[in-house]
C-alpha cells in the first residue's frame, strides 16, 4: 500500500462480507481467507478520526497561506491505529472519487507513507517519491527530491497524506531533527491534510520541544486505547464485542 497502485488496489477492493444469517457454513479455507482480509469493526477512534479528517479536508480546500491543521493518531502498540488510518483513508479515497464522478487519469486523492527505521530526511523524501513513482537517482540531493515530491503531489491533487510509524523519528538526534524539519516543510508546501500515526507519540520528543511544538501546535489528537465500559449513553466495550461477534465467520459459539 506504500505505492499508489497498491493503495488504489486496497481502496477499491470489495470489502469482505460476513455470511448471511442462515446461510450454509463456509469451508475452512474460505473462513481463513475472510478473516485474513481487512475486516474492520467501527470503534470510537475510527468515528472520531473520520469526523476530524472530513472537517479538516473541507477547511483545507479554502486555506492557501499556511500549513493546514493536521491530526495525530496515538496509543499503545496493537491498539488499532493503523487500522483506523487505513479505514478512514479508504473512505476518503472513495468519497473523493464519488464527488468527482470517478478517478481521472493522474489524479491521486490519498497518499500513504511508512516512516522507515532510522529515517534520514533524504530517505523519507524518497519514500514520498516512491509512492507516486517520482524518479529518484542516487545523485539527487534531498532538496531536489523534496521539490519533485511537492510539485508532483500538488499536481496530482493529493488531499490527504497518511504517515504511519511516526514514532520512529527522534528529533533529539541530528538526523531525526532534520527529518522532523522535512515533515514541517512538506506540510507547508503540499496542499493536503496530514495525519500522523504512531505508538504513544505524544510522550515522545517528536511532538515536544521546539521542533515538536511546531508540529503538535497544528495538530488535533485522536487516541486509540482501552474501551471504557460506559461513555455517556453508550457502552463501548460491549458494543465492540458485539461488533466483533457479528463480523466473525464462526461455526459454533458459546
Amino acid at each position: 500500500m506504500t505505492t499508489w497502485q497498491g493503495w488504489q488496489d486496497f481502496a477499491t477492493a470489495a470489502p469482505p462480507v460476513p455470511p448471511e444469517p442462515g446461510a450454509p457454513p463456509r469451508g475452512r479455507e474460505e473462513r481463513l481467507a475472510y478473516h485474513s482480509a481487512f475486516v474492520t469493526i467501527r470503534t470510537p477512534a475510527i468515528d472520531a478520526l473520520a469526523t476530524s479528517v472530513r472537517t479538516l479536508m473541507i477547511l483545507g480546500r479554502h486555506q492557501r497561506t499556511t500549513a493546514r491543521p493536521s491530526l495525530i493518531v496515538t496509543g499503545p502498540a496493537t491498539a488499532g491505529k493503523t487500522t483506523a488510518v487505513l479505514h478512514v483513508g479508504r473512505a476518503c479515497h472513495l468519497a473523493e472519487a464519488a464527488r468527482r464522478g470517478g478517478m481521472a487519469q493522474g489524479w491521486v486523492p490519498v497518499a500513504y507513507v511508512l516512516v522507515p527505521p532510522g529515517a534520514t530526511p533524504k530517505a523519507l523524501a524518497a519514500e514520498f517519491a516512491r509512492y507516486l513513482g517520482v524518479p529518484v537517482t542516487t545523485r539527487m540531493t534531498q532538496a531536489q527530491i523534496t521539490e519533485a515530491v511537492c510539485h508532483t503531489y500538488n499536481r496530482a491533487g493529493v488531499h490527504l497524506v497518511l504517515i504511519d510509524e511516526i514514532h520512529r523519528l527522534n528529533p533529539r538526534t541530528t538526523t531525526g531533527a532534520e527529518t522532523a524539519d522535512l515533515l514541517k516543510d512538506l506540510t507547508e508546501r503540499i496542499a493536503a491534510t496530514f495525519v500522523y500515526a504512531g505508538i504513544d507519540v505524544t510522550a515522545t520528543p517528536l511532538f515536544s520541544g521546539v521542533r515538536g511544538a511546531q508540529l503538535a501546535g497544528r495538530a488535533s489528537l485522536v487516541e486509540c486505547g482501552a474501551f471504557p465500559a460506559r461513555l455517556g449513553k453508550h457502552e463501548p466495550f460491549t458494543e465492540l464485542i458485539a461488533g466483533v461477534e457479528a463480523a466473525l465467520d464462526l461455526n459454533a459459539q458459546i
